[in-house]
């Protein structure tokens, strides 16, 4: 294994000195690939991740060390890559043929890491679950070295990711709550992963705790993780996975004649329920005097209304419609009412498709 010193270690193949490996080729050049003409599946995802003792400790800077269960393969496990996270992103650390790796690092620094196996044919398998484990001296005996200056404390853990935190856009939206540290937290990286690796898909700049991400397959599911760095590029531990699925987003209609509201919403799970927040807007030049504003959901998500406030709610078709109450009957030209209700549903959390008032289709935004 190799560390960033580029010392050897343990039962790895080391890469050059710094060098980071790119693309299939770079990655086989530490162990040889046997061309195997009927294997056409990637070996299992590495499991069963821990930390190891440090067998040994060759300076008295620390060494981050961890174990896995073996990869089951077809043809036969050729080796194993580790990746290890830093401020840019996830790099190469060191590659191995046994079920041990790690590398030198900073003396009770945190560093978090994943394994990918490697079959015969050249086959990666899947990322095995995210660990973060210190860098210790080992079981040899050492005097603890001077702390370096500056600062070295990482921020909290990301936590409370929620999916579907912006129900207006069209893909995988999702929050989190503000994570903390001693001097500041300066951004989040968001990591999604994918078939072999977790790919760095953005970052946010707090202090904004949302996240989006456009282009992805409707309906289907997406695994997400989030770092905290500070400004001396400490980082946290990763979040728990989020699943979050790509949704349609809110439509964007052409108002039809006579049309002239805009609509704003949000909604936030509750078990089975959802808790939702509805904002409209008069965009007309004349004020609307007494409306009923109905809220269409698709059939198969099978909304039910629960209860609702500042209107009168009743179930509609596919959705709730709620009608004004005496106080907010007029809404003048430029201005909004906000109501909301409770609704039960079914599946994952539903997207509005239509939002009418007075029978007329209003803009979504």
């Amino acid at each position: 294994m190799i560390g960033p010193t580029g010392e050897t270690a343990l039962a790895s193949v080391p890469l050059a000195k710094g060098a980071v490996a790119k693309g299939a080729a770079a990655k086989g050049a530490a162990y040889a690939i046997v061309p195997a003409a009927a294997d056409d599946a990637p070996p299992t995802r590495p499991g069963g991740l821990r930390p190891c003792p440090v067998p040994f400790a060759a300076n008295p800077t620390g060494y981050a060390s961890i174990c896995w269960a073996a990869s089951s393969d077809d043809t036969g496990i050729a080796g194993y890559d580790l990746y290890r996270l830093d401020p840019g992103g996830f790099v190469l650390a060191a590659t191995t043929t046994s079920t041990v790796g790690g590398f030198s690092g900073e003396l009770n620094h945190l560093y978090t890491m994943y394994v990918v196996a490697r079959d015969l044919a050249g086959h990666l398998s899947p990322p095995s679950a995210l660990i973060t484990v210190p860098a210790l001296l080992g079981m040899t005996p050492s005097t603890s070295p001077t702390p370096l200056p500056g600062d070295h404390v990482p921020p909290s853990k990301p936590a409370g990711l929620r999916d579907a935190c912006l129900q207006d856009y069209a893909g995988v939206t999702f929050c989190w709550q503000p994570s903390t540290d001693n001097v500041a937290v300066t951004a989040y990286d968001v990591y999604r992963e994918t078939a072999t690796s977790y790919s760095k898909v953005g970052t946010v700049v707090p202090p904004s705790t949302n996240f989006a991400e456009p282009g992805l397959v409707v309906g289907r599911r997406y695994t997400y993780v989030v770092v905290a760095k500070d400004a001396a590029d400490n980082l946290s531990t990763p979040s728990d996975p989020l699943s979050a699925l790509a949704r349609e987003g809110l439509p964007s209609p052409t108002p039809t004649s006579g049309a002239a509201c805009s609509v704003s919403y949000r909604a936030m799970p509750a078990g089975s329920r959802l808790d939702a927040e509805v904002t409209v807007r008069n965009t007309g030049t004349e004020a609307v005097d007494g409306w009923t504003l109905a809220v269409g959901y698709p059939a198969s998500a099978g909304v039910r209304l629960v209860s609702g406030w500042s209107a009168n709610w009743t179930q509609a078709g596919t959705g709730p419609a709620g009608t004004n109450k005496q106080w907010n009957k007029v809404i003048g030209v430029g201005s909004a009412v906000q109501v909301g209700f409770t609704a039960a549903y079914g599946g994952p959390l539903p997207a509005p498709v239509s939002f009418a008032l007075n029978g007329k289709t209003c803009a979504g935004g």
